[in-house]
């Protein structure tokens, strides 16, 4: 979508004239005022644009669901189903198609439009801020799409109108890694409390210092960005986490929320209630993983996540969220087949309804509550808790070699981490068990001290990273991957050929008729075996 000329007018005229005078009126007839050319077009509406669409395209069926849910939901394990087809990441099915979908979906509606808010404003003084969050949100975009697939196209992606590229190069994710964290820093360190404050932009546009809280923003992108490499390049990755210390953000107040709203145009609406709930509403469960670790910490978060849910025989809609009553269905079944090992009905504890409340059949497994899954809810794409809990892990790791006091401020960070993540579903309404001493009692109930080694507290530290990255799916993948906590067990469903967790999302057929050479020169280059579900993304080095 070409958002720069949304009208092309062309008037023919058969003009005989001979006076200089009547050549200037030509001229002046011949210019459209009408006409929106880049001169006339506010960037503004793209930043909007951009963040709106960053959690999840609006085509239906598209990678919101096909991909975060269908894959890497179940990958990590936060939630499971019994269906196969809809979602094949539950038992590690190599389906290309739905896999590929957030990479086609992303360079449709999110790298398209970024990169023409970044054309539009560079060099620019009267949008001298807006430029600086084009580079930051094109940053946010593509980490994104290159933590799933590797190598992808960067440096020549979005720039077909501008520069005729039609077939990007695919460039390597470890050069794509360096330019976006100097594009984060510099970005960040560029805003000017004194110049534009940008009207487009819906994460911080309304609080009481916009570019201060995009300063922290910036700063707690370029922390999660640079904690990616701690298995690669851990010299760059210190020297980034000593760089953000002291201002990355500082509570709650500073989450980055997209809030949604039911306006008639699908891109205000939270696309995850859209397409699970359009497409599916009874065959997607939370995880028994999740749900077990929720229920065995008496985490305050367990009923506003979850709940039970059917109809009655007069269709009337029966809900229970009550903590232990809640059941999580474990991953890797299917409802039947020949091999009773897999069929969810032969499994012990497979619900068949009891006077206690508990409901029968796949029913009786819990759903991700509508507090947390609707059209209306809003999309946490960074958070206070997050950076809390990477800067408790750099600490943990690193200590002093990050500028960080070891265990001590390991602890710190991660208290910090804990009580925010618990409070940071205030963000989807008010709920009795979400308070701050609630949230207190579960840290005394996970904490860890300065004498826990480092191991154990890194497992701690990344589990609670896990946990309230919920409805985040491809950062919760992406965390684990990088940490391998918390340690999840691999579903093993036999005719896959895959008995380990996948580490990274296959390239879209497409790719194969649209840009083949690139694409088999990125493919040659991935370790081990190529394009492929198990193969790994540069940063992910075991």
């Amino acid at each position: 979508m070409k958002l720069k000329y949304i009208y092309f007018i062309i008037a023919a005229f058969i003009i005989i004239v001979a006076a200089p005078s009547c050549k200037k009126d030509l001229a002046k007839a011949n210019t459209n005022p009408d006409q929106i050319t880049a001169e006339k077009y506010d960037p503004n509406l793209l930043l909007t644009t951009v963040q709106l669409g960053y959690p999840g395209a609006t085509n239906f069926g598209g990678s919101a669901w096909a991909t975060k849910w269908g894959a890497v939901g179940c990958f990590v394990q936060h939630v499971a189903s019994t269906n196969s087809g809809f979602y094949y990441g539950d038992k590690y099915f190599n389906n290309i198609t739905s896999m590929g979908e957030l990479f086609q979906d992303s360079y449709t509606s999110s790298v398209q439009p970024v990169v023409e808010l970044y054309q539009l404003t560079i060099n620019k003084p009267q949008y001298r801020n807006l430029h600086q969050m084009a580079r930051i949100m094109k940053a946010m975009v593509f980490e994104q799409i290159t933590d799933q697939y590797g190598d992808i196209p960067y440096f020549q992606a979005g720039l077909g109108y501008y520069d005729r590229i039609y077939t990007p190069v695919y460039d390597t994710q470890k050069a794509i890694y360096a330019d976006l964290l100097k594009e984060v820093s510099q970005a960040t360190d560029s805003l000017d409390e004194s110049a534009d404050k940008p009207s487009g932009d819906i994460l911080y546009a309304e609080a009481s210092d916009q570019i201060k809280e995009w300063k922290m923003f910036g700063n707690s992108l370029l922390l999660r960005m640079a904690m990616r490499l701690t298995k690669v390049d851990v010299p760059t990755a210190q020297a980034y986490v000593k760089k953000v210390i002291g201002n990355t953000m500082q509570s709650n107040g500073d989450n980055a929320i997209i809030n949604r709203e039911i306006t008639g145009n699908a891109i205000t609406e939270n696309q995850d209630g859209v397409q699970i709930l359009g497409n599916d509403s009874t065959d997607l469960r939370l995880s028994s993983t999740i749900v077990n670790n929720m229920q065995s910490n008496s985490d305050p978060r367990l009923s506003v996540v979850a709940w039970l849910y059917q109809r009655d025989s007069s269709s009337n809609a029966v809900t229970d969220t009550t903590p232990s009553h809640q059941l999580g269905l474990p991953p890797g079944f299917i409802v039947g087949g020949a091999n009773p090992i897999y069929d969810i009905t032969k499994h012990k504890g497979y619900p068949i309804g009891n006077a206690d409340g508990q409901y029968a059949g796949l029913y009786g497994y819990s759903r991700l509550n509508d507090n947390i899954l609707s059209t209306t809810a809003p999309n946490l794409i960074l958070t206070y808790a997050e950076t809390e809990f990477l800067l408790a892990d750099a600490a943990a790791r690193w200590g002093t070699l990050a500028g960080l006091n070891g265990m001590s401020d390991a602890v710190t960070h991660y208290e910090n981490g804990v009580n925010a993540a618990v409070m940071q579903l205030s963000a989807y309404g008010s709920f009795p068990s979400i308070n701050s001493f609630n949230a207190d009692k579960y840290y005394n109930i996970v904490k860890f001290t300065t004498t826990t080694n480092s191991n154990t507290a890194l497992n701690l530290i990344n589990t609670q990273y896990w946990l309230c990255t919920l409805m985040d799916e491809y950062e919760a993948w992406s965390n684990w991957r990088r940490t391998g906590f918390p340690v999840l067990t691999p579903t093993l469903y036999p005719g896959t050929g895959v008995t380990t967790i996948p580490r990274r999302l296959t390239y879209p057929p497409s790719q194969k008729t649209t840009n083949l050479a690139n694409y088999n020169a990125a493919v040659a280059r991935i370790i081990p075996g190529g394009d492929k579900m198990t193969s790994l993304v540069w940063w992910d080095k075991q």
